[in-house]
């Protein structure tokens, strides 16, 4: 129990946590704001969270429970009303007898544990916990898990139909519109990057994909798939009433304090149009290159590839590698008031401060070489293609490098040797491609160990093979054993890895001559680059990702 007896003010000073006067203008404000002293003390950010948990944990016997790891009994949070846990912040963790343990930020706030104690006609035991292990668990138990299925079986058939009001707002209460709204903010909150909506002959499957991969996440009855359809093509500005071709469109929400785009497609199959929208958060355009995934010797090269004057700089992989975040991370560092910087992208993915960003239009006729011949009438300095597919976008971009300026963009090659003779292939002359082409930047995606279950594993002999790993050099190799925070997957998160192709004379001699791709990659590694699996097995050994998760990405390399 909470020892009422110890004075929580003065226990403060006594530990040295704050001063006397800092508890006392905690107080008073608190008392002005209706707020407990521990909430104060938060928001004046007089203390950090983590300290004044272990404060409490040390000095006041309160217990600290790490919620990321701890997994409660849906009967146990139904004991608790969701509008009350989330205006306490507080989550019901197990019942014993007539007394109910529960988490929360302030095991010191009477209102809250009177309100806990009358919902749920129990005693009370607090625990503390953070307040972002408590959001998170909110929205899990509340928010997401089971309101889904909940919600689809207080649908009927008729109200289905009757009650879709086309014209309703994205805050309406009508079961389609939460229902549509609760699979957007599950998505958010479990860093999906796309909703997979698929009718199929019998239901509509509901799939993520998370850190690349497609996880199954609920389903609805196919009687509800032209009112969710309708309803998601209601809030993307998309027409209703047409639905034998595909359809694009695009809406933004605010969830959890930050902006998302959704971009959305429609596509009709034989069973009706399914539906994928993909997240696009604005606040992971702010990465850095530091965070991406860059080595200390790649991001040392690709930093001063940055730095030229002209060029064409040429980040290649498949859909999904991670190519456009790159590239946005890069405007962002060069990004200066003595830059035009432009872009012709299709379509924009995120708005960058500072650039002058433009949408491919075909029914317009504005296309990527066409906006890319206007675009350097405009005097750029710096130039991003969204992407280069065709002969003639390839051509402009390369007069674009020849006359001064330095040009960014991707193209769909496994490697990054490949990416010269693609060009080659689509008709560009070589002389054009080595005089032009400063480097070639192939990348993927590998997903990263979860924090909360990380533990060391000798992975099998065959496969440390596979990568002259073997026996005897003393390696420390680690994955993630599956737990409640990574859904047991034993991933949480992505890095990119890299492999950096700079230019040199043996490598132009090579592409003159149409070398084969194999020539010009064994030619790049001797001049010292690093290729992708390398850069992964290095990720390997630092204990960021697994030996299995860089032979899935690379299996072909």
């Amino acid at each position: 129990m909470v020892d009422r007896g110890k004075s929580l003010q003065d226990s403060l000073v006594k530990s040295k946590l704050l001063s006397e006067d800092q508890v006392k203008l905690a107080a008073q404000e608190g008392r002005k704001a209706g707020k407990s002293l521990i909430k104060s003390i938060l928001e004046k950010n007089l203390v950090d969270e983590n300290s004044l948990i272990s404060f409490l944990e040390k000095e006041m016997d309160i217990p600290r429970v790490d919620l990321s790891s701890y997994l409660v009994d849906q009967k146990i949070v139904k004991l608790l009303p969701h509008v009350v846990a989330d205006k306490y912040k507080v989550i019901p963790l197990f019942k014993v007898g007539d007394v109910l343990t529960i988490a929360m930020v302030d095991p010191f706030d009477i209102m809250a544990l009177d309100e806990v104690r009358a919902k749920t006609k129990c005693d009370v035991e607090p625990m503390v916990a953070s307040l972002r292990d408590i959001e998170q668990a909110i929205n899990q138990y509340y928010g997401m898990a089971g309101t889904v299925a909940d919600l689809v079986k207080n649908i009927g058939p008729e109200e289905s139909t009757s009650r879709l009001r086309v014209k309703e707002s994205v805050g309406d209460e009508a079961p389609i519109t939460k229902l549509v709204n609760l699979l957007i903010l599950r998505a958010v909150s479990e860093k999906a990057s796309d909703i997979h909506i698929e009718p199929t002959t019998k239901e509509v499957r509901i799939r993520y994909r998370v850190d690349g991969i497609m996880h199954d996440v609920s389903s609805a009855p196919i009687y509800l798939h032209s009112a969710i359809i309708t309803r998601i093509k209601v809030m993307s500005s998309m027409d209703i009433a047409e639905s034998r071709v595909p359809q694009d469109g695009r809406f933004e929400l605010k969830t959890a304090g930050k902006g998302v785009d959704m971009r959305v497609s429609s596509y009709p199959t034989i069973y009706g149009e399914a539906i994928v929208m993909r997240l696009l958060d604005k606040s992971s355009v702010q990465i850095g290159l530091e965070d991406l995934g860059f080595g200390e010797k790649n991001l040392q090269i690709f930093a001063e590839l940055i730095k030229r004057p002209y060029g064409i700089v040429l980040v290649t992989g498949p859909t999904g590698s991670g190519k456009t975040t790159t590239l946005y991370a890069t405007l962002n560092r060069i990004v200066d008031a003595e830059k035009n910087i432009m872009t012709i992208e299709d379509p924009v993915e995120y708005e960058l401060y500072g650039v002058r960003q433009a949408q491919v239009n075909v029914k317009a006729g504005m296309e990527f070489a066409g906006a890319l011949r206007s675009m350097l009438r405009q005097d750029p300095d710096v130039i991003l293609v969204g992407e280069i597919r065709d002969s003639e976008t390839a051509k402009v971009a390369i007069q674009a490098a020849l006359t001064g300026h330095l040009v960014f963009s991707t193209l769909h090659t496994n490697d990054a040797a490949g990416a010269l003779n693609r060009l080659v292939d689509m008709g560009v002359e070589t002389f054009l491609v080595t005089s032009s082409v400063a480097a070639t930047i192939a990348q993927r995606l590998v997903r990263t160990i979860c924090p909360h279950c990380k533990i060391s594993y000798e992975p099998p002999k065959e496969l440390l093979d596979k990568f002259a790993l073997g026996e005897g050099k003393g390696y420390q190799f680690y994955r993630g054993k599956g737990c409640k925070s990574c859904k047991n997957t034993g991933y949480r998160g992505r890095i990119s890895i890299y492999e950096i192709l700079v230019l040199d004379d043996n490598i132009r001699a090579l592409v003159m001559k149409k070398a084969p791709t194999s020539e010009v990659k064994k030619a790049a590694i001797a001049a010292g680059m690093k290729v992708m699996r390398e850069d992964g097995i290095e990720k390997v050994l630092k204990g960021q990702t697994t030996v299995e998760e860089v032979l899935r990405v690379t299996q072909l390399d």
